[in-house]
């Protein structure tokens, strides 16, 4: 089958990326097709490298009301994400900025620096209510741009002052340098760890995930994170019908040997732009089997390759949702591993004093 989606720009050459191609976002008046002009001139071969711009946050919280999700409020130190997965249903959030949510989300980045200023801000409103925060739930906090920024450390550093409870979703290594932070957090009840692994597989990892560590390389990291008492959730997300679903179970007996203690899958959502990027990316990838993923994907989401309703978009819906729920129940009893996220306290949360403040006598 022939992909709609418009080919890179000529001499453009990639090299470890999720998306091959780079569609013109959503909200963008122009559309903008690559294509050869005929002439006899060689094009230059240019790698297409990633990109950081820095943004100035105006706020660090973004609140929401979905009925489906275990929060109400997230921190979002990045926009983009260099691993580069291409089932990544972050990918439509650039086309907000007007960029594209194929090779654009990966390659051309934005951090926050002072976001933990802000953040710090927020929190000591006589106003704020406090509940868990999440973070990592739209793009990768610890992606590799983190080592540059350090924007994590200094969020952890305000949140731990606050007495902040935090859950944490990652597939990067680089949490093991806030390890110190956040076993502190963790011994108070403050903290707790997701880490999310979709493949046992080396090589396939390497073609769905392309900059994100080695499945390996992740439990070595669970090992870690447990080692020092803090409570790690494996999170098998997005379960990849026909790819990667078959693995269910041997992912939560080695995320359970390393030391995970709650268990949670998400079978694979496809919402707007990722559709497209999926589908010529398995096209291309395993030919074969692009038509059953495919086919398998629109079985769970009613015959459409994304069903939004609230609901059913995380779960997915018929005889194959329903028989990976049941995977997921046995595997989990099997083993030991709890369902959903570890209970954080709320009771802790105070606003530290700042220099000059009168201390309290009691």
């Amino acid at each position: 089958m022939e992909s709609k989606t418009p080919p890179l720009l000529p001499g453009q050459r990639l090299r470890a990326r999720g998306a091959a191609v780079n569609p013109t976002g959503r909200f963008e008046a122009a559309r903008r097709e690559g294509f050869a002009d005929e002439w006899d001139i060689p094009e230059d071969d240019r790698l297409v490298r990633t990109e950081t711009s820095l943004e100035r946050p105006r706020s660090a919280i973004t609140y929401n009301r979905s009925p489906d999700v275990p929060f109400d409020r997230s921190i979002n130190p990045y926009r983009g994400c260099e691993h580069g997965c291409i089932y990544c249903f972050a990918r439509p959030s650039h086309a907000y900025l007007n960029l594209s949510p194929g090779l654009d989300f990966e390659t051309r980045l934005i951090a926050r620096p002072g976001i933990a200023g802000v953040l710090a801000g927020e929190l000591a409103k006589p106003s704020y209510k406090v509940a868990p925060i999440a973070i990592g739930t739209n793009t990768d906090p610890y992606q590799p741009i983190d080592a540059q920024h350090g924007l994590m450390r200094q969020i952890l550093a305000v949140l731990g002052d606050f007495n902040h409870p935090v859950w944490i979703t990652t597939r990067g290594t680089l949490i093991e340098r806030d390890i110190d932070l956040i076993a502190a957090m963790a011994t108070r009840g403050l903290a707790s760890v997701s880490i999310s692994l979709t493949t046992l597989d080396a090589s396939l990892a390497r073609k769905m995930e392309p900059r994100a560590p080695a499945p390996a390389r992740r439990l070595a990291t669970i090992r870690a994170l447990a080692a020092a008492g803090i409570p790690v959730r494996v999170q098998v997300s997005p379960l990849i019908p026909a790819l990667t679903d078959h693995a269910l179970e041997a992912i939560l007996e080695a995320a359970a040997k390393a030391g995970a203690t709650h268990a949670t899958s998400i079978p694979l959502r496809l919402p707007r732009e990722v559709a497209d990027l999926f589908r010529n990316w398995i096209e291309t990838t395993f030919p074969d089997s692009a038509e059953r993923v495919m086919g398998r994907v629109r079985e769970l989401h009613g015959g459409r390759d994304y069903d939004p309703d609230f609901g059913t978009r995380m779960t997915g819906q018929g005889i194959w949702a329903d028989l990976i729920k049941r995977r997921l129940e046995v595997a989990r009893r099997r083993l030991g591993l709890t369902r959903g996220l570890p209970a954080l306290r709320t009771d802790l949360f105070r606003v530290p004093p700042k220099a000059g403040d009168q201390l309290s006598l009691f």
